[in-house]
């Protein structure tokens, strides 16, 4: 005669088998449209949002303004991370977002960088003097990082005479790729993309005062085919959780 206890634990054994499979049937995939100066936070914020709810965000990254073009004209995505807060706020009042679902999840920092030492000095004095050849920025009409770069520019009083030197990529990836290579000597790039554990990884920086530029607030936003969407919803929560913004800070962000 078997003893009690080990039908308990066989009961035990089917009754967990069942709830983890439930718990699999309810995970559920994430479409999401993240702008692209967000692309290493949002990679490791996806990989414990899977961990710790079971659901799987599929990212692409690219250029706000980009994907509000794809979007318009029907793109699936379920969920945007804008590079601003105006193209979510558009996308609220056109009804292709759902209302009241957005908020901002960063405030992004723009900083002048070098991937070569001594090139950029820590007042941003190089954009006077005009030493060198090649001046990196995204494309002010798709990327909110392009557009600040601009501003800066223009309060600086450089505009006119680097106008001739600027090298635009589509989005702010591509543009830290021209610098990151050396194919523009400096740039403007996203604070995130040079920084690690509190300091600029390589080469040489100048972080732009918030009062040159407007503010980059980059928000949230439920997208109408998300609606229904739980995983969505969790992805939304999560990243107003202790964990996300945890990882959102360590990449220079604020909030």
């Amino acid at each position: 005669m078997p003893y009690p206890f080990a039908h308990a634990a066989r009961t035990f054994v089917a009754v967990g088998f069942v709830f983890g499979a439930l718990q699999t049937a309810q995970a559920d995939t994430v479409s999401v449209a993240v702008a692209a100066n967000f692309t290493a936070p949002m990679q490791k914020i996806a990989a414990v949002f899977e961990a710790d709810t079971g659901h799987k965000a599929e990212l692409s990254f690219g250029a706000t303004g980009k994907f509000y073009a794809q979007i318009t004209h029907g793109a699936p995505f379920q969920v945007l991370l804008s590079a601003d807060d105006t193209t979510p706020a558009k996308l609220e009042r056109e009804a292709r977002a759902v209302a009241h679902s957005r908020f901002t999840y960063a405030v992004g920092t723009l900083v002048l960088w070098s991937a070569q030492a001594g090139i950029v000095d820590a007042q941003g004095d190089v954009l006077k003097k005009g030493n060198f050849k090649h001046l990196a920025i995204a494309n002010p009409k798709l990327a909110p990082y392009g557009a600040a770069a601009m501003q800066v520019m223009d309060k600086l009083g450089v505009t006119d005479a680097l106008q001739p030197r600027l090298v635009q990529g589509e989005n702010i990836a591509q543009t830290f790729q021209f610098v990151s290579t050396g194919n523009a000597q400096l740039g403007f790039v996203a604070l995130s993309q040079v920084m690690a554990d509190g300091k600029i990884r390589s080469g040489s920086a100048w972080q732009v005062p918030a009062s040159l530029h407007d503010p980059i607030r980059q928000d949230a936003v439920l997208l109408a085919p998300g609606k229904d969407s739980a995983a969505a919803t969790a992805l939304l929560t999560y990243l107003r959780g202790d964990k996300a913004r945890a990882i959102i800070q360590s990449y220079g962000y604020s909030f």
